[in-house]
């Protein structure tokens, strides 16, 4: 990486983007606790256990559509008929009979099928003559039914531990009786700004050398959508003691700890030296653009993520490395973004060395565009895009309708 050409600095060990995700995914473990609440409470939770079935999906077998229903053995090729029991079989309201055999019944979508009962005449290809229906055969035997069990089977696996509940899961437990989960406690993710340039809020006043927050703000969000807890830690100034007094404070009320700033080595760089002092510090220098120093530490326990302070650069860092260590310290294992190739609407010549995450966004022909600059401080880049697009480690030519590796906001759960 070294090498001429190269887009690397020389003197450092740099780690590639691969080799830092592995050492992030082997340092780190689940550290919620787990609870017990009702399945009608439980969307965006994490399964801390396997959900098993109390009851099969469907309990009973039941026709697929509104028709006749009959006994197969007593019907053959060609034109049937078959004359009707006085009565019906609805959802909720079974048969409650057997239907003797050369005889049918109407039978609605969901009923259960009534002893006698194991196949189903479409009411669309009947005609009724008085007390009897009609319809051509042959019909395959078992037609327009349901089995008892053929979607889910009593006593089987439902959905996994580590899975997040989502609406479509909710309506499948219901339906298998499970009324109560026990699931992982929501993942606690203290968020703190450093920096003596920075000002809280907008809504404070900031002098010409100033610039508001935009990083905690971001982060916040990024963990509420990720659905954690955020814990907001606030702004420490360029103080090794104002720096402390929030670690402290974050690891009380958090499991996890995002900063932003003060991330390298430099003579301000308060959040990594007061790590090192305090405990175990791991501090790449990522071969990553944009963003290159990434701080995995622990304070009082807690793990600790310096991220650095430039907004773009800490946005990409955060999907990137970010999203999949919380995933698995929430308990929901490690996540891999899914991303898709499309042909590109720009022209790049890319060194080795590095990879590269482009703020992009997909035109109204599918292709990739970039934004306009590459600068690290051009924030709006971020807004405009829709998405990023990854270009490899290795030197990457590319130009209108090269297939390059795009991966949406969503795909990181940024929405």
């Amino acid at each position: 990486m070294k090498s001429e050409g190269s887009a690397m600095p020389p003197g450092v060990d740099w780690v590639p983007v691969d080799t830092a995700l592995d050492r992030l995914r082997g340092a780190l473990h689940p550290v919620t606790g787990t609870e017990t609440i009702a399945t009608a409470r439980a969307a965006a939770r994490i399964l801390a256990q396997d959900c098993i079935a109390r009851r099969s999906n469907p309990p009973q077998p039941n026709s697929a559509v509104d028709g006749y229903g009959f006994g197969h053995a007593a019907i053959s090729e060609g034109s049937q008929r078959l004359p009707l029991v006085d009565g019906r079989a609805a959802a909720g309201q079974p048969w409650p009979h057997p239907v003797p055999e050369g005889s049918a019944i109407r039978i609605l979508t969901g009923a259960t099928l009534p002893d006698g009962v194991d196949t189903v005449v479409l009411e669309e290809n009947t005609t009724i003559d008085g007390a009897a229906v009609m319809f051509d055969g042959p019909v395959r035997h078992g037609s327009n039914t349901r089995k008892a069990g053929e979607d889910v089977a009593e006593g089987s696996p439902a959905l996994p531990a580590g899975h997040k509940l989502r609406a479509p899961d909710l309506a499948l437990l219901s339906a298998l009786g499970i009324s109560h989960v026990t699931v992982h406690r929501p993942l606690r993710v203290g968020v703190l700004s450093t920096g003596d340039e920075i000002i809280a809020s907008p809504d404070l006043p900031a002098l010409p050398h100033q610039i508001w927050d935009a990083n905690r703000p971001m982060l916040l969000s990024l963990a509420a959508g990720w659905g954690y807890e955020p814990v907001d830690l606030g702004h420490a100034p360029d103080s090794d003691d104002a720096v402390r007094e929030r670690l402290n404070d974050g690891a009380r009320c958090a499991d996890v700890i995002l900063t932003s700033g003060g991330a390298s080595a430099g003579d301000e760089d308060h959040v990594s030296a007061l790590l090192k002092s305090h405990g175990t510090l791991s501090s790449w220098r990522i071969a990553l653009k944009p963003g290159r120093p990434l701080v995995l530490a622990k304070w009082e326990g807690v793990p600790v993520f310096g991220l650095p302070g430039n907004p773009v650069a800490a946005l990409v860092c955060s999907l990137v490395f970010a999203r999949p260590a919380l995933s698995l310290l929430a308990g929901a294992g490690w996540t891999v973004p899914r991303g898709f190739t499309v042909p590109a609407a720009f022209t790049k010549r890319k060194k080795a060395g590095r990879r590269e995450y482009l703020r992009a966004r997909l035109n109204a022909e599918g292709r990739a565009e970039v934004f306009p600059s590459e600068g690290s401080g051009r924030i709006s880049g971020l807004s405009w895009a829709d998405g990023l697009v990854e270009l490899p480690d290795e030197a990457a030519e590319i130009g209108p309708d090269t297939s390059v590796r795009y991966i949406p906001y969503t795909s990181f759960g940024l929405v």
